[in-house]
């Protein structure tokens, strides 16, 4: 079938673009090879093809070969190994079409458009090379009297150089889809651990491999001179440094990082690959991550678009930070003015931001009200829990401070404290876009005095109409009302608190987080102690 001749130096245009001379340090690293499958019911033209082509390199890479010796086994290898570069198919097999039906199925089932498909036939006259070529998706078509060594030698060549071309362009597609939806699940982060947990995560999603990674910081200089280096996020083998942060056991690694910040850019040194990333507020990161290969022009420049979109992400995470940290500083000062004349209620809006996350955390573990147990509720609820009675600055120091119970007068000038706060923070919070610390706060100083029952106040709302916000403050707040000293009462006990706040399950409060309270408190899991 293919007599044995050797390739001669009129061939050598077919592989003229070897890596450059600069290139020999990363020519003596291990290669992929490209993967050849050869599809035939015979043996020996199994045999024959693996001596004619078994030592052809092409881009400072070999072949892998895998044999398949019908249809069916051929589509199994080609469900199973994804990146095969070019298939060499028998037409008859196990049946006259069994070569046809698998370039349909290549195509159509397994949606593989980028692999090289030639047929070889020692039948022509069961499939006509014209008709075969116009409805057949292939790249070539050969009787096999045609393939001797030379030809099949100059067929793989142009194959794998088609089939680079089109992963080239397939890479690149997926390569920047990739980027586009990594880098827009790094724009929902709202921490700088996630956020770098998300760079690792995306990296390795565009390499389209698991692998080690880890990202660091420069934070000051150690005793030996050495950078010190924080890791903020690691996976795979650098697990351990993201607990204790040591180096010590991979100074080559902690030299190659440092190389990078020092030199600022992007080094590709396999294994000791790095991303340099600096953010406009002058923020510098490295990435390592360790791909099992060399990476080739494809995947540097993907890395290099991502390493922007990086940099934007953060960027905005950043802003972000910054503004919650302006939210949560006006959040505060509020709180401040509303506490500035009794300092006991200092250490009460703190107790009560403590429980109320931890209610809130409580019932999202019960499943109860997935809907609004959003991750910006969880994130808000706690700070703006300590709002609930901001509007108490309206009252007058001789009700605020009466040792003693109010009558009904007075009973209603207190009342309208929730008022006053739900109308002062809510106008607050129309001058900020979207959901806030005060959009909480506005809810909780409003209602958390109705009752779940209905016969609350200001405005004698009900059940669910009753923001959950609210709900959960209604109870936090009695409950460390009931707990502790106040101008007109001793505390209670444990036991005659919580008996009060069951009692009034349905009633006063929503039973579904009296019962997350009597969990917490059940099972020991309050987030402060009695005493405090």
């Amino acid at each position: 079938m293919m007599p044995d001749k050797t390739t001669n130096d009129d061939d050598d245009w077919l592989v003229d673009d070897e890596p450059a001379e600069s290139d020999t340090g990363k020519q003596q690293l291990a290669r992929r090879p490209w993967k050849v499958l050869i599809v035939d019911d015979e043996k020996d033209v199994h045999l024959a093809t693996r001596l004619a082509i078994k030592d052809i390199r092409f881009k400072d890479r070999g072949l892998e070969l895998l044999n398949a010796y019908s249809a069916e086994e051929g589509y199994a290898l080609m469900k199973e190994h994804g990146d095969i570069a070019l298939v060499l198919l028998d037409v008859v097999m196990e049946s006259d079409d069994a070569g046809l039906r698998l370039v349909e199925r290549i195509r159509n089932e397994l949606g593989n458009q980028t692999v090289r498909i030639v047929l070889r036939t020692g039948q022509p006259g069961h499939a006509p090379e014209q008709e075969v070529i116009l409805d057949y998706d292939i790249n070539d078509y050969k009787t096999k009297t045609e393939l001797t060594v030379q030809k099949l030698f100059t067929t793989v060549i142009a194959s794998l150089r088609a089939f680079e071309n089109m992963l080239t362009i397939e890479k690149s597609r997926q390569g920047l889809a990739k980027i586009l939806d990594g880098a827009g699940d790094l724009y929902h982060l709202y921490s700088l651990k996630e956020f770098a947990s998300g760079v690792l995560k995306q990296i390795s999603a565009i390499l389209d491999v698991g692998m080690d990674g880890v990202l660091c910081v420069e934070n000051g200089t150690e005793i030996t001179g050495r950078p010190a280096l924080e890791v903020i996020a690691a996976t795979g083998a650098y697990e351990t440094l993201s607990r204790d942060n040591d180096f010590t056991g991979n100074l080559e690694l902690a030299d190659a990082i440092s190389q990078a910040f020092r030199q600022r850019k992007n080094l590709y040194c396999h294994p000791y690959d790095m991303l340099y990333i600096c953010s406009q507020n002058g923020r510098e990161f490295v990435v390592h991550f360790s791909p099992p290969w060399p990476l080739d022009d494809v995947e540097r420049s993907l890395l290099e678009v991502f390493c922007q979109r990086i940099s934007s992400a953060y960027d905005n995470l950043y802003l972000y930070s910054q503004l919650r940290n302006a939210q949560q500083a006006t959040v505060v000062a509020l709180a401040d003015l509303a506490e500035f004349r009794d300092t006991n209620t200092g250490e009460h809006v703190m107790r009560v931001q403590k429980l109320t996350d931890a209610l809130a955390a409580e019932l999202k573990d019960m499943g109860c009200y997935p809907e609004t147990l959003s991750r910006e509720f969880m994130d808000m609820i706690g700070m703006a829990s300590i709002l609930h009675d901001v509007g108490k600055v309206g009252t007058p120091d001789n009700i605020l401070f009466k040792p003693g119970r109010l009558d009904a007068d007075e009973r209603i000038v207190m009342e309208q404290h929730a008022t006053i706060g739900s109308h002062i923070l809510q106008k607050a919070s129309q001058m900020c876009e979207g959901v806030s610390y005060l959009t909480f706060g506005a809810e909780i100083a409003g209602g958390h005095h109705e009752h779940y029952d209905g016969n609350g106040y200001p405005l004698k709302r009900r059940g669910q109409d009753i923001p959950l916000s609210a709900r959960i403050v209604a109870v936090v707040d009695v409950f460390d009302a009931l707990l502790n000293k106040r101008p007109y009462k001793e505390p209670w006990t444990m036991d005659d608190t919580m008996r009060y706040i069951q009692e009034r399950s349905g009633t006063q409060f929503d039973p579904q987080i009296v019962e997350a309270l009597s969990r917490l408190v059940r099972e020991n899991r309050l987030p402060f102690a009695l005493d405090e």
